[in-house]
């Protein structure tokens, strides 16, 4: 599954469109390395997402094959940390 989609499925962010920008910013990481929206995500990635307030650091358990449920969805990730961000960005 596509990073954007997958962040959108997972309920991280509202939108894929938002997700995409989010890449575009490089503002996401994949196991330690900036990642495009198009990158491909398996169980057991390590992602970092940077927003305007924290940095939301998690581990993918799941990676679904189409849409989930609001209640299933986080299920899909483990949270490792969150980091409170400056708000410089």
């Amino acid at each position: 599954m596509r990073l954007d989609k997958f962040l959108k499925v997972a309920r991280i962010v509202k939108r894929r469109t938002l997700a995409r920008e989010l890449c575009d910013d490089e503002a996401v990481t994949v196991n330690g390395l900036v990642a495009k929206a198009g990158r491909a995500v398996h169980a057991g990635d390590r992602v970092a997402v940077r927003t305007r307030r924290q940095r939301l650091h998690l581990t993918i358990l799941a990676v679904p094959e189409r849409g989930v449920r609001k209640a299933d969805a986080a299920d899909l990730y483990r949270v490792e940390r969150v980091e409170p961000v400056a708000e410089e960005w």
